[in-house]
């Protein structure tokens, strides 16, 4: 018999469709993990396309990939009125288990392909996509790692903890419950960040939007002294700069472990379970 380190690898081809096809290619593996009754990891990682992470009551990870075909693949005609004879151009998704973790990825880097993946309920998670792609994450309880660089990351109904950064699009994420003593943080650059958490919540909370509003409807007992002033020089100039740090620093029942929230063009909005 083989331990629970026997590293188990999983390897889907998927063919693309044919020059005049107008359908999606999709396969579904699954991805049977070490142990079950312990945590379980899924790190996926993409260049071009979406994740989308749903929590189930299994016991495997089912992973569907999806590659669609695009309008300007189909239409091969050159402007001289030439046309290309289409081949068959496949990528691999890839999908290796070793002790609970599983890490799914493609060859295919300029290829976009869009992931949909079953996850037992408690599972932590590290997802990231860059282009052309929003990730989703649904009723999985855990500690997150989201990145997205040019697309949204929406969570619903999560559980645990969440590091969640994109840089244009929101972050938007509703929790049921948090990790005790556990720091999160939300940023983005061009959207806004919504995110509601449990009214029982307790936290110290660091909260910036240079080009918006910071909007919240719990109770937050806000440090009006903790604003900061630094001050740096310009020696060749003879000068010195006074910059008022405009975070807003507070607590949310009586404090606990540090929430960042920031963006620079859009709002920050920190949520009550209603």
């Amino acid at each position: 018999m083989k331990s629970q380190k026997t590293i188990f690898v999983a390897l889907v081809l998927i063919l693309l469709a044919s020059f005049y096809a107008q359908s999606q290619d999709r396969e579904q593996l699954t991805v049977p993990v070490s142990d079950p009754t312990k945590e379980i990891k899924l790190n996926a990682n993409l260049i071009s396309g979406s994740i989308k992470v749903i929590g189930y009551d299994g016991k495997d990870i089912i992973i569907d990939a999806i590659a669609p075909v695009s309008e300007k693949k189909q239409n091969r005609e050159r402007a001289d009125g030439m046309k290309k004879i289409s081949t068959n151009d496949g990528f691999e998704i890839v999908a290796r288990e070793q002790n609970n973790t599983v890490n799914v990825s493609t060859d295919r880097v300029n290829m976009k392909v869009n992931l949909s993946i079953k996850v037992p309920h408690k599972a932590s998670l590290k997802l990231k996509t860059i282009n052309d792609g929003d990730i989703y994450v649904e009723n999985v309880n855990g500690n997150h790692e989201i990145s997205n660089i040019n697309g949204e990351i929406k969570m619903k109904n999560v559980a645990g903890s969440v590091v969640a950064n994109t840089i244009n699009e929101d972050i938007i994420i509703n929790f049921t419950s948090i990790t005790p003593n556990t720091p999160m943080a939300f940023t983005t650059l061009n959207g806004n960040v919504d995110v509601t958490f449990p009214a029982t919540v307790k936290a110290n909370v660091k909260l910036k939007s240079d080009m918006g509003e910071v909007l919240t409807d719990f109770d937050i007992d806000v440090d009006k002294t903790a604003a900061k002033i630094k001050q740096t020089a310009d020696k060749e100039k003879g000068l010195y700069k006074i910059q008022k740090d405009e975070w807003t620093y507070g607590k949310i029942n009586g404090g606990g472990p540090e929430i960042m929230m920031k963006t620079m063009h859009g709002d920050v909005l920190i949520r009550k379970i209603k």
